[in-house]
């Protein structure tokens, strides 16, 4: 079954992320395609998302650049990132979930503990799993009541990293993927309980310590000689 859709921009980010695609490298839709064994469209749209998330260039005639982007750009991404998800997760849990973000909510764990109950994962299962994240993350900042802080997180979405979408994958990876993903799923299950007893202070932490997790999961090499970088430990 050919990889489509999120599974095909989590494995460029992957491979920009480890160096197999290092900074100034060009890209180009049919070459690309032709690596992954998927359509042209899946990759065009892959390009365009990560080029918004600021991972790629966009040429001026045709094509992809892969841009350079540090750790300290990542670091600070992510961090403001942490702060506006956990903002969230106190101002919900101290207003209390309503009924249907209760329920909502508590799907998105059914559906994703079925992913896990296995105990391995496929490549569709984590792109099963990137959908329900994206779900819960956003039913908490709407939660919220604070229009500001979905229109702050737009903004900060266009820096590397600072997406709730921005998971990288490796599918050479697949043990070490279920053990990364099962435990943000953990973390989900985690807030979800401080947000029903209305722990707001720990909602909050938990959910800062979550965007954080995101930073195990990248760590880039800065050399430009270097293609060996490890994306995750």
């Amino acid at each position: 079954m050919p990889r489509e859709g999120q599974a095909v921009i989590s494995i460029l980010r992957d491979k920009i992320v480890s160096g197999v695609f290092p900074a100034g490298e060009r890209l180009a839709e049919i070459p690309t395609a032709e690596l992954l064994g998927v359509s042209r469209t899946p990759v065009r749209i892959a390009f365009r998302a990560l080029a918004q998330e600021g991972l790629l260039i966009k040429l001026p005639r045709r094509g992809y650049q892969v841009r350079k982007v540090t750790n300290d750009e990542i670091l600070g991404a992510v961090e403001v990132r942490g702060v506006l998800e956990g903002l969230a997760a106190r101002q919900a849990a101290e207003k209390g979930l309503t009924e249907d973000t209760r329920v909502q909510l508590a799907e998105c764990l059914k559906n994703a503990d079925a992913i896990f109950e296995k105990g391995y994962l496929t490549e569709e299962d984590i792109e099963q799993y990137n959908v329900i994240n994206k779900q819960f993350h956003d039913l908490i900042i709407n939660a919220s009541g604070n229009p500001a802080i979905q229109s702050a997180m737009q903004l900060n979405e266009h820096l590397p990293f600072a997406s709730v979408n921005a998971l990288v994958f490796n599918p050479k990876q697949l043990d070490r993927e279920f053990r990364r993903f099962n435990f943000a799923n953990m973390q989900h299950h985690v807030v979800f309980d401080a947000l029903l007893k209305q722990q707001g202070a720990r909602a909050e932490a938990v959910m800062k310590e979550h965007a954080h997790a995101t930073l195990s999961q990248v760590d880039l090499c800065e050399s430009p000689d270097s293609r060996t970088c490890n994306p995750s430990k």
